[in-house]
């Protein structure tokens, strides 16, 4: 096959523009420490710590997509429409951000319901937007077309959280509070996402639909097509072998990302306005970071860069456990570590799934079911994160359990490669 069309390939990378606002904004930095601000003294459901509570309402998001997700795809994959769920879950998603301006301490279950549908909306869209890129992307171009889309995210995102950062830090040259600032920033990334995603998603081909089995129950035959995508896997030993380390390596990955701030925020007693310089450094340090590891993939092969960036966040689980209070340098650095290899594994394990992946139609069954491992690991990773957190008292001890699930994908992803000599990725 040919890659597609500048024009395409440019629209298909743009859609991460819009979106990873909400992966900054909502997940990593302001929201994180808004959310931390008016809770720590609120009574909560079950006498829960903010955290766990926080760990436990996104992993309840997740479970929903992972259900979700099969049923999507096979409805998509049957009519050919995965360019208007992705259309419709942008806006879902950019919707459920903007609500989060009424997120105060007398609405926290309300707030937490619009975090609850975000995250549905935001990690469902990614169902439909991965499954383009081989569609779009000849084999060779995969590495760097994936790497393509990871660095317009991080670009995009860090624009608008600049925006958003003079709004926090400098409320007063608006007449606002600080929290008013974080509500109009939440309203923002809505504005941001809806706005550019449907723009990015107008450039988009429209799917062709693949009739016959489909038609007969559209609600169970994702389910079968997981099924069958299992079965598949049977004689795609090299792909099986990645996705189970993928698997566990994964589960560290989108914990920490996901947990971070709160862990700089109420474990380290990092202040709000360092903890988003910090995450604000991880995105600009991602850019290059993902463009590097993208032509490592290239020069060494996916299997050992991946293997390299899995040991690096070995050591940044040590480290992060390690961290002294209030010491901002050793917590930089560690953001300057993290962020260096956090694009560059998703995108490389991205284009490393859809470089393996056999020929055909079916293209989002096999994204579906990447993106169920990947959001079963998620869910496993915030509940051992909130759990561990809960019955130790400490998140340091939830840090260094993270470590022992890239151990596993470390020595899974050795394996791969040792025992598949002809794997070609």
């Amino acid at each position: 096959m040919q890659t597609a069309s500048k024009k395409v390939v440019n629209g298909w990378a743009m859609y991460d523009w819009a979106n990873s606002v909400y992966n900054l904004v909502i997940t990593s930095t302001i929201f994180p420490a808004y959310y931390e601000a008016i809770t720590s003294e609120a009574k909560l459901p079950f006498n829960l710590s903010n955290t766990s509570l926080y760990n436990y309402v996104l992993a309840i998001a997740f479970v929903i997509v992972a259900i979700l997700s099969p049923i999507l795809s096979s409805v998509a994959d049957y009519r050919g429409n995965k360019k208007q769920f992705l259309q419709f879950f942008c806006t879902m998603g950019a919707l459920s951000c903007a609500s989060l301006y009424f997120f105060d301490k007398d609405h926290i279950t309300g707030g937490l319901i619009s975090v609850i549908i975000a995250c549905v909306g935001f990690w469902s869209s990614l169902v439909f937007y991965n499954s383009y890129l081989p569609e779009i992307a000849a084999p060779a171009d995969r590495d760097r077309i994936s790497a393509k889309g990871f660095m317009m995210g991080y670009i995009g995102s860090v624009l608008l959280q600049l925006i958003c950062f003079v709004f926090v830090m400098k409320p007063d040259l608006f007449g606002i509070t600080v929290g008013k600032a974080s509500q109009i920033s939440f309203l923002l990334v809505g504005i941001w996402w809806i706005g550019f995603g449907w723009f990015a998603i107008g450039r988009l081909p429209n799917g062709s639909g693949v009739k016959g089995v489909h038609s007969k129950n559209l609600i169970t035959q994702g389910y079968k097509e997981l099924h069958k995508v299992w079965i598949e896997l049977k004689s795609q030993h090299t792909l099986k072998r990645f996705l189970f380390s993928f698997f566990f390596y994964n589960m560290g990955v989108q914990t920490v990302m996901l947990a971070a701030t709160l862990y700089g925020k109420s474990e380290l007693k990092i202040p709000t306005e360092n903890l988003i310089i910090a995450i604000l450094i991880i995105q600009i340090v991602a850019i290059p970071g993902a463009i590097l590891m993208a032509k490592m993939a290239s020069n060494w092969g996916n299997f050992k860069t991946l293997m390299l960036a899995v040991l690096i966040w070995i050591g940044g689980c040590v480290i992060g456990y390690l961290l002294p209070e209030k010491e901002n340098i050793p917590f930089y650095t560690l953001a300057i570590v993290v962020g260096f290899v956090m694009g560059g594994i998703q995108s490389v394990s991205r284009s490393t799934y859809a470089k393996l992946m056999p020929a055909t139609h079916d293209t989002t069954s096999y994204f579906s079911f990447y993106d169920v491992t990947e959001k079963i690991a998620i869910v496993i990773g915030m509940f051992s994160f909130g759990f561990i957190n809960q019955i130790t008292g400490s998140q340091r001890n939830s840090v260094l359990a993270l470590g022992i699930f890239f151990i596993i994908g470390f020595i899974l992803l050795y394996r791969t490669a040792k025992l598949d000599k002809h794997a070609t990725a």
